[in-house]
């Protein structure tokens, strides 16, 4: 299904939701907060060496924006990808998304920090302050992916289906240059995978009572260019395995196969097919509302000049 591009003054400007701009305002607060008291970020920030006994800090570090240029970009992906992510998914399961790629990320960048320093033996993993808005930012990403994925960039000129893929390679080849790239690195790659987990085997919907999407579309595969997913594939589906057990078996009900002559759970890809043409029906429909409102508001300003005049 197409959808129009994505641009235009109604698009860029507003209609940003209201959990949208209470969780930047949140992130703002955070960044005030570690600025007026530096102290701050050694409890909130994900300090590996004291995430034991601050385990607060597992969910406390993703809202923490140590930089001006973290606090803007998080401040700005957070506003237009969730502009575009939270009507379709609802703002209960928006929010649920957040937390849940928020707090297994940081578990993630947690584990990873202890295992470099045993094999490096370099303190600075463990005591190197880690937080921000990055890692959710990636999930984001990958929901994008996910609702529109041929949805041609403007500037770009790329579809959306690679924006994570782009994102990630671009932040692997800076890390070869910047001498900080473990504070963010690992939080970008882990925010992604997670995201694309709860997306592909545990997001809920109430409408249909089946979870995740088991589409071809969408296998992680998809990510890597097509000589790459043959050798992509089976690595996959043992990882798979190992995160989700039995749910990640729903690639194959896509081919067709049942368990015990019942379909798996969350395990029908039409279904996965007709969300993501709701998915895109619902962008286009917002897009056109928000044309229409800005057309709406520049008849009006046009009359008043007149009656100026």
């Amino acid at each position: 299904m197409s959808t129009p591009p994505l641009s235009g003054g109604g698009v860029l400007t507003g209609g940003f939701t209201k959990l949208c701009k209470g969780l930047a305002v949140v992130l703002v607060g955070g960044h005030i907060v570690v600025q007026i008291i530096p102290t701050a970020s050694s409890y909130l920030a994900l300090i590996p060496a004291k995430t034991i006994p601050f385990a607060w800090n597992l969910i406390t570090a993703g809202y923490i924006e140590q930089s001006v240029h973290g606090v803007v970009i998080s401040t700005l992906g957070l506003l237009f990808l969730g502009k575009l992510l939270e009507p379709i998914w609802g703002s209960r399961e928006f929010l649920k998304f957040i937390f849940v790629v928020n707090f297994l990320t940081s578990v993630c960048v947690f584990i990873t920090a202890i295992c470099l320093y045993y094999i490096t033996r370099q303190e600075n993993y463990l005591y190197m302050p880690i937080s921000g808005f990055q890692g959710i930012l990636s999930g984001f990403l990958v929901g994008i992916k996910q609702i529109i994925p041929d949805q041609e960039l403007p500037v770009l000129k790329l579809k959306a289906k690679w924006l994570p893929s782009l994102m990630l390679l671009v932040s692997i080849a800076a890390s070869f240059f910047t001498p900080d790239s473990a504070s963010y690195l690992p939080t970008l790659v882990f925010g992604a995978y997670i995201g694309w987990i709860y997306l592909r085997y545990w997001q809920s919907k109430p409408e249909t009572k089946l979870r995740g999407d088991p589409s071809d579309e969408f296998a992680f595969s998809t990510f890597f260019p097509e000589f790459l997913r043959p050798v992509i594939d089976p690595i996959a589906t043992i990882f798979g395995r190992l995160c989700c057990g039995r749910r990640s078996e729903t690639s194959d009900e896509a081919r067709g196969h049942t368990l015990g002559g019942e379909p798996l759970p969350g395990s029908d890809p039409i279904e996965a097919s007709r969300r993501r043409e709701r998915g895109a029906r619902a962008l286009e429909e917002r897009l056109a509302a928000e044309r229409l409102a800005a057309a709406g508001r520049s008849e009006e300003s046009q009359r008043d000049a007149a009656e100026n005049v």
